[in-house]
Formats: C-alpha cells, sequence, structure tokens
C-alpha cells in the first residue's frame, strides 16, 4: 500500500521550488550559469546516494573505458550538466523566442525527423534523458509543431501542475504516461505527433533488452503504437552545443514499421533497435547523459527450480 502524501509538505516543497526560481530568475543568465557551477559542486558533495549510483552505472556501462579516476570526474561533469540544464530551462521563457531560436538551437542534424514532422503522416519522436530534452519540446512547440509529450507526473500535484504549464507554454501538450493511452491512440490515429522519453526503467513487466551491455527493462508501448498504426519512430537528442543554451538536435535513426511487418520478433526488435540508437548518442557525450537514474533497476527474473 502506497504511503499517502502529505499536502502540506507538498505545498511547502512547492513554495519553496518557486522561491528557488525567483531567485535564479533575478541573476543575470550569466551569472545564474555561474552559479550553477557552484550547485553542482555542493550538489555532488551532498548527494551521495545518487553519486554512488551514478558510479555504478558508469562502472557497468564502460568497464573498460574508463580508469576510477575518469569515472569520478565524469560523475562531476554530469551534475555540472544538469545544475546548468536546470538554470537554463529557468532562463528559457525569457532568452528563446520565434526571432532567435536560430541562435540557440541547431537543426541542420534534424532533417530527417523535420521531414517527418512536417508530413501528413503520425510520427513517434523517441528520445531521452540526454542533453536538454526539455529544450527541445519547448522549441519545436514555438515553431507551430503540433505535439503532444508523454510523460509520468509528478508524485507533487502542485510541482507536476507547474511543469506542465512550463512545458505547454508553446503549445505542445502532456499526456499521462498510465491513464491517457486511450488519447494516444487517438493522435495516431488522426496523423499527430506523440513524443516521449524511451529511456525510463519500466519494471519486472518490462521488456529486457540491451542497453551498455546490460539488460534494461524498457516500455513496448512504443513499439506496439508504432506497429499497429504504422507510425515512423523518430530517435533524436538534444545535445549540448558548447556554449550555455546553446544545442544541437542530432538524428540517430529513422524506424519505420513496415520494415518489420510480418516479424514474430517484431517489438522486441523495434525497442532494441530504437534503445540502441540511443546508446550510440549517448555515448558522443557521456556527460550529458542522467547517469544518477536506477536505469538499471529491474533485471530479467532468475528461473526458478523445480523440485525434484
Amino acid at each position: 500500500m502506497s504511503k499517502q502524501r502529505s499536502a502540506v509538505a507538498d505545498y511547502t516543497l512547492y513554495v519553496a521550488v518557486r522561491l528557488f526560481v525567483c531567485v535564479i530568475q533575478a541573476f543575470s543568465f550569466e551569472a545564474a550559469c555561474v552559479l550553477a557551477r557552484w550547485l553542482a559542486r555542493l550538489a555532488y558533495a551532498i548527494d551521495r546516494r545518487h553519486r554512488l549510483v551514478a558510479l555504478e552505472n558508469l562502472r557497468a556501462a564502460f568497464a573498460n573505458r574508463f580508469t576510477d579516476e575518469q569515472r569520478t570526474a565524469l560523475v562531476r561533469s554530469t551534475y555540472d550538466h544538469f545544475c546548468r540544464l536546470l538554470v537554463e530551462i529557468i532562463h528559457l521563457p525569457r532568452r528563446l523566442h520565434i526571432n532567435n531560436w536560430t541562435r540557440y538551437l541547431d537543426l541542420s542534424e534534424a532533417r530527417p525527423v523535420l521531414d517527418y514532422l512536417l508530413s501528413d503522416r503520425p510520427v513517434l519522436l523517441v528520445t531521452g534523458h540526454f542533453g536538454n530534452w526539455e529544450m527541445a519540446g519547448y522549441a519545436l512547440g514555438l515553431l507551430g509543431v503540433n505535439m503532444h509529450v508523454v510523460a509520468r507526473p509528478l508524485d507533487n500535484p502542485y510541482l507536476d501542475r507547474y511543469l506542465r504549464q512550463f512545458r505547454e507554454r508553446t503549445g505542445q501538450r502532456v499526456l499521462a504516461k498510465k491513464g491517457d493511452f486511450e488519447q494516444m491512440q487517438q493522435i495516431l490515429a488522426s496523423g499527430g505527433v506523440l513524443a516521449t522519453l524511451a529511456d525510463q526503467d519500466a519494471g519486472q513487466r518490462g521488456l529486457f533488452v540491451d542497453f551498455f551491455g546490460r539488460p534494461a527493462a524498457t516500455h513496448k508501448a512504443i513499439a506496439l503504437l508504432a506497429l499497429e498504426y504504422r507510425v515512423p519512430l523518430a530517435v533524436a537528442l538534444t545535445r549540448h552545443a558548447g556554449q550555455p543554451l546553446q544545442y544541437r538536435v542530432e538524428t540517430e535513426d529513422l524506424i519505420l514499421p513496415e520494415d518489420y511487418a510480418g516479424r514474430p520478433d517484431a517489438v522486441r526488435a523495434i525497442t532494441q533497435r530504437f534503445t540502441s540508437a540511443l546508446e550510440r548518442g549517448v555515448r558522443k557525450a557521456p556527460a550529458q547523459y542522467f547517469w544518477l537514474h536506477r536505469r538499471w533497476k529491474h533485471q530479467p527474473a532468475k528461473p526458478k527450480r523445480r523440485a525434484a
């Protein structure tokens, strides 16, 4: 039985987050980026639990590539990246608009994805917790792409509503991962666009595919929807391009469901393919991936021995 949440505690946390956002917005963007570096050092020092998770994930994913000292440095860089990402998201509505988006977002390597987004065919846009995925959705909405984002609602209802307001500021709409499945089907059936983060642990009932050489529980609904509604999967990542708030959308793969028609292993094959595409993108810039998440939390159940 899940623990009952305290409305007072949830609202107190919400007020604290709003105050933090106000403080960050009071700084210039340049000063806020300097503050982000200090926040990263503080988070690395006190957040022992996630620091150890990141080290464990990197040790398993890059067993023969990095030394212990290099992995420690990479975890520090990961904290740097995500603290800067937080500052960027807070300042994004004030800095990114329709007249200057090319200053911050490079779409030159996303042309194959854009061709599908501008066609009459439905599209499943697959990405991961890499780079600045929030900026990509925000910018595409700003450019007029009518997109629905599939996301897990936050446990804190006040923070969930606050984050939803940011995500829907430029026209995109948020659907709950659990509870809005029929609406997802209707959107694809009518030629719409769905975007989802496909690198979250799916629990023991997920489909286990290879991710950095380890079985990773992955949601199979993405492949099922692609096959049922003949929807192309566009796998893309938004990679940091050097300067704060400058990113490049990179196409990692385009998966056509008709290529898997009639295959008994179609769901597994498609799920493995987009997972491998995400892995390729992460390998290009490991410090931009959210290693603090327990991506391999669940593992395939071991077969039970029969009694003699």
